[in-house]
């Protein structure tokens, strides 16, 4: 783009050509390239890195949704690929760094929902747990994207984002709920792991719940967010930004795990591609 930007062009044909030349060049860049290599650990970016064709503006959270005004809805989908997200099957990961780490989150997880269920049993509840609960019922008297959308914003302004080696002088660590709560910082896995606690104490039910490690393109990193599923269709809850997008809509992204009460599974992009071609 430097070269582009540096040449000097004038109103007339060599304009335009160079003009489609820049066009051509940038889809090159921006295509997705299907090359999965064993996952690092999330990291964050201060750069957003997903974008929708369509996305629900945050204006939803607080006044609903417009009909006139809301972008249209895209072809329905059949039921087997609305109910996959991304549109793609999984196979399990029984080994490795990743499962060991989501399976011992899972078991913080237990037991800070087993403080929460104290709460509503109206036994003694700290503090960090009653904010658990404050939290999931951000959407109270609200349903769907709009409900959704109102636990999404709180997770996001609960806490400040800061990086495992800042925090925890580690390359990576992963937070449950209450030691994210407790210390108000996180980074992307735990915003994503706080996200999934709050929606499931919300009542959502835990097949619509999922954590996905994504690849990011640009910059070239993993990322972590959550997935969750509204009327038939997927929501991604990025930490870095407001803005519920669907699974069909990310782009300079690449979906590899999905993270949820069935384990890690790794997503097959060959059941993406067949899907595609029909």
């Amino acid at each position: 783009m430097s070269a582009f930007a540096q040449t000097e062009m004038r109103y007339d044909g060599s304009f335009w050509s160079v003009l489609a030349s820049a066009w051509v060049i940038g889809l090159w860049l921006a295509g997705p390239v299907y090359t999965l290599g064993p996952p690092r650990l999330p990291t964050d970016s201060a750069t957003p890195i997903m974008a929708a064709n369509e996305f629900e503006a945050v204006s939803f959270i607080e006044d609903g949704t417009n009909a006139a005004t809301a972008p249209p809805e895209p072809p329905a989908r059949n039921d087997e690929q609305a109910a996959q997200l991304f549109g793609m099957e999984t196979e399990p990961v029984a080994e490795g760094e990743l499962p060991e780490k989501w399976h011992h989150v899972e078991a913080a997880m237990a037991r800070d929902f087993a403080v929460v269920a104290q709460c509503h049993a109206n036994g003694t509840c700290p503090v960090v747990a009653q904010r658990l609960i404050d939290m999931s019922a951000a959407g109270a008297g609200r349903s769907g994207r709009a409900r959704v959308g109102l636990i999404n914003r709180a997770a996001d302004l609960a806490i400040s984002p800061v990086s495992d080696e800042m925090q925890w002088g580690v390359a990576d660590h992963w937070s449950d709920p209450f030691e994210t709560l407790l210390s108000n910082r996180g980074d992307c896995e735990d915003y994503a792991i706080l996200k999934y606690a709050a929606l499931l104490e919300a009542g959502i039910p835990r097949d619509d719940v999922k954590i996905v490690i994504l690849k990011n393109l640009f910059p070239n990193e993993h990322h972590a967010a959550v997935a969750t599923r509204v009327d038939g269709q997927w929501l991604i809850l990025d930490n870095r930004t407001l803005t519920l997008v669907r699974d069909t809509d990310v782009t300079r992204a690449i979906p590899e795990f999905v993270l949820g009460h069935e384990g890690v599974e790794r997503f097959n992009w060959a059941s993406q591609n067949r899907r595609v071609g029909s």
